[in-house]
């Protein structure tokens, strides 16, 4: 069932489905891709992998598992809806049977989506309820409305950035100490644009027409640009952040124990990760 807050201004949506929101609004205006033929998603979960090992599978305590999907699982799971207030509503998905044929720990994997201040805090937080460590990957993959073939709007990096893009062919330098990155279909040849280690902690969404979208990330170790390249009608933008580089970046490894960028989390502890969305026009 789907759940709507209204707050000042902003209004979100999220249902149980992938715990997934379904629309930003300012003022009545969507800001969220509203799914669609050309990308059938609004914001998914990435848990608890950010994309997928070679060949998608990988080991646990010296057993082979595999994935259903890209991204993990969390994001085609459903959640239960276990608190709601004027402001927020807030998910929660534990493990069970069905997760263990995947991957083989005790969890709890929190998601609150909270409208604060004219902007939309979202806290993912992972409950280890298990009695031994679990490894994990975890991040967002939010689609907002933009468009992609008028070569005017951009991403704009909160500090200068180098990113290089591996290429068939070798790479290829996308930006080399700067902070704007303009969108068109091309950019995104090569897939997704990643940062690793960004100098920034926010991007923004800059569109011709003076609306915006400002993602503000200050825990990810990685920043993700995004757009399907396939269908003309995919009038949006990923900006996706990230606790890492994707779980393939680490394929040396093929035991998840040993995965230099996957989340050692304790017996009992819980790791709490946040971002912020803001959405307006500019002034």
């Amino acid at each position: 069932m789907l759940s709507t807050k209204t707050v000042g201004a902003l209004q979100f949506s999220a249902d149980e489905n992938g715990a997934e929101l379904h629309s930003i609004k300012v003022n009545g205006e969507e800001f969220l891709w509203q799914c669609g033929d050309a990308w059938k998603r609004y914001a998914p979960i990435l848990f608890p992998f950010i994309c997928s090992p070679g060949g998608g599978k990988y080991r646990a305590d010296g057993k082979e598992y595999a994935m259903p999907g890209n991204h993990g699982f969390a994001r085609d799971s459903v959640f239960t809806l276990t608190r709601e207030t004027d402001s927020s509503v807030t998910y929660e998905l534990c493990s069970s049977d069905t997760t263990k044929q995947w991957y083989p720990y005790d969890f709890a994997l929190e998601v609150t989506y909270e409208a604060f201040d004219g902007k939309l805090n979202v806290t993912n937080t992972v409950k280890n309820t298990g009695d031994r460590i679990m490894y994990f990957y975890l991040g967002g993959h939010p689609a907002f409305i933009a468009d992609i073939e008028g070569g005017k709007d951009v991403v704009e990096y909160e500090k200068p950035e180098k990113i290089v893009q591996p290429t068939p062919n070798g790479e290829r330098t996308v930006l080399d100490g700067e902070t704007v990155l303009p969108l068109n279909r091309p950019q995104f040849d090569y897939d997704v644009i990643m940062k690793d280690a960004p100098a920034s902690g926010a991007v923004t969404l800059r569109r011709a027409d003076g609306r915006y979208v400002k993602l503000t990330f200050p825990q990810s170790d990685c920043i993700a640009v995004w757009t399907a390249t396939a269908n003309p009608e995919a009038q949006f933008i990923c900006l996706e952040p990230w606790t890492s580089v994707p779980v393939y970046a680490d394929d040396e490894f093929e035991d998840i124990e040993k995965k230099p960028h996957a989340i050692a989390l304790d017996a009992g502890d819980r790791y709490v990760y946040k971002y912020t969305i803001e959405a307006g026009v500019s002034e």
